[in-house]
């Protein structure tokens, strides 16, 4: 009859008071995990008892007779007959701007421009008297009107005061009088739409006070700039909560030469806990300081082998760029960000320098202009170029993507935040390509999972839920948004671990529990891979494991 846990941790605790540390071995990264349910996200084991870490690493997993008969002088550590899963990896996000958002006001769920106002005030109270209010997270189209808000909205509240707030998404900004009076509210007025953004106007040609995409620029070039404390700020903030959310991996979409030197610098202060796969942003200075040498290890916590481009904005928005007119606005097909000339003369670049190519594609338009521009410059599947949102495609095009392996980098939580607008955007037969989860699963195209965050929450939990229900967190609608795109918990969770590692060339070192990776993993409050859905939601994270430390919460 197998012992009791608390009873060989009881033998594991009298063997030190007798024998001393030589006997059974205390090395905070080495030890056997038992009574724990471990879903491994690996193709020959699902399910195991036990893991064997040494140094950081997993040396054997499996059954927990046979792992602590091999390993009989490592310590033990009890996950408590919880579920243990691989740490998450967020395949798309944005790092710093996680922190940063925390630096300034949330707007996120606001459910009218009054809540707006609330929030804006209250965080207002702490500000000097000539700081700007800097805020992100509104949302037009979870307000009554659905129309987007206008300068004057903000200005009876705050007539002095610049304010400067980004969409939900990034893809527009809100600007009071103040603001624009600053920027130059005459140059505003007679300026024509940049290319690849709008600013937005009343009947007779004012401007309203929201700049799109990168018409964005016309104010967001004035916002008073962040202090390299503030930025280290932001980043302890950033580690902070991706370690509570149980995030050890994350692919950060678009980063340049001093966030880079930042990881840097938190790396050699041995305060940086996640494996960082960044993409560089655009073609600056660090893609022409990494071409033909792209693949930057530094040590094992940062990885830099990508690039990061943009081609459209977001449907939201109605920036993303559709190959017809939006439903809603007709004579409107969004907005492409750059010249199809410029974009695959990048891409060919790109792919001479040796880079992985992670491109932001939204419409329906964008994805083909992506698969256009990656066909042309010779993309095969060995590149592992990368789709960024695939948000809206034509289903007929999936052949192309199997033909040059190209992975598809989605967000299950944008389906659930765009499903009260996107048919409505789309229409019924367009919105049918639109976060089509299952129809390219099944094709053979692989995912990776990731939130967008800030854009969503950093919670992976959030998109484990949306992935297997197609639902909000009210459970609507009822059976499931478009429901025969829902994957199983078994894909979700390798889209969220094995194959977010597969789409950043990582899986020889994480992404599943398995002899020779990194023990990097996570103990879960419930076992998600068998409770009913909606307590997924509730589910908590009780311990984070990094390299066999323990960064968040606790084992037994």
């Amino acid at each position: 009859m197998k012992p009791s846990i608390a009873l060989r941790l009881f033998i594991t605790t009298l063997m030190l008071g007798a024998f001393g540390c030589s006997t059974v071995v205390q090395n905070e990264s080495s030890f056997v995990l038992v009574d724990a349910i471990i879903y491994t996200a690996n193709d020959s084991l699902a399910i195991a008892e036990a893991m064997a870490v040494m140094d950081g690493k997993i040396v054997m997993i499996g059954n927990e007779d046979e792992v602590l008969a091999a390993y009989p002088s490592l310590a033990l550590k009890s996950a408590g007959g919880r579920a243990v899963v691989p740490g998450f990896t967020d395949a798309h996000a944005h790092f710093m701007g996680l922190g940063l958002e925390k630096l300034q006001v949330d707007l996120r769920g606001t459910k009218d421009i009054a809540e707006v106002i609330d929030r804006m005030k209250a965080f207002e109270a702490n500000l000097p008297d000539s700081a700007w209010i800097i805020g992100r997270g509104w949302n037009q189209v979870l307000w009554p009107s659905r129309e987007f808000p206008t300068r004057q909205d903000l200005d009876a509240a705050f007539p002095t005061r610049p304010v400067w707030l980004s969409r939900v998404d990034g893809h527009a900004g809100w600007a009071n009088t103040a603001a624009m009076e600053l920027a130059g509210m005459d140059e505003i007025r007679s300026a024509s739409d940049p290319e690849g953004g709008a600013i937005l106007r009343f009947d007779n040609g004012e401007p309203t006070g929201v700049f799109v995409d990168t018409a964005q620029r016309f104010v967001s070039r004035l916002a008073p700039g962040l202090t390299d404390k503030d930025l280290d700020h932001a980043l302890e903030l950033a580690l902070q909560e991706a370690a509570e959310m149980g995030l050890t991996g994350i692919h950060d979409a678009g980063v340049g030469s001093e966030t880079v030197d930042r990881y840097k610098r938190f790396i050699d202060e041995d305060r940086f806990t996640v494996r960082m796969y960044a993409m560089v942003g655009g073609t600056g200075q660090l893609f022409d300081q990494l071409c033909n040498n792209p693949i930057l290890n530094y040590g094992d916590k940062l990885t830099v082998r990508s690039v990061k481009l943009v081609l459209d904005g977001a449907l939201g928005s109605r920036g993303a760029a559709l190959i017809d007119d939006y439903s809603d606005h007709p004579g409107n097909k969004g907005l492409i960000r750059t010249t199809v000339e410029e974009f695959n003369e990048t891409v060919q670049r790109a792919l001479q320098c040796g880079y992985q190519v992670n491109t932001h594609a939204i419409g329906d338009r964008a994805n083909k202009m992506l698969l256009d521009g990656y066909e042309m410059a010779g993309a095969t599947p060995e590149g592992r170029h990368r789709d960024e949102h695939t948000q809206i495609i034509d289903l007929n095009e999936i052949p192309r993507f199997l033909k040059m392996g190209i992975i598809a980098s989605m967000q299950p939580t944008h389906a659930t935040s765009d499903l009260n607008m996107a048919e409505d955007r789309l229409g019924a037969h367009r919105v049918k390509g639109g976060y089509a989860w299952r129809t390219l699963k099944d094709a053979g195209v692989p995912l990776a999972f990731g939130s967008d965050f800030p854009v969503e929450k950093s919670n992976p939990l959030e998109g484990f839920f949306a992935s297997v229900t197609r639902q909000t967190k009210d459970l609507l609608p009822e059976g499931g948004w478009y429901p025969e795109e829902r994957l199983t918990r078994e894909e979700t969770l390798k889209a969220f671990s094995a194959d977010a590692a597969f789409a950043a060339f990582e899986e020889a070192k994480m992404g599943s529990l398995s002899p020779g990776k990194f023990a990097d993993f996570i103990v879960l409050s419930d076992d998600i891979m068998t409770i009913p859905s909606p307590q997924i939601l509730s589910t908590k994270v009780v311990a984070t494991i990094f390299g066999g430390k323990v960064i968040f919460g606790s084992l037994d």
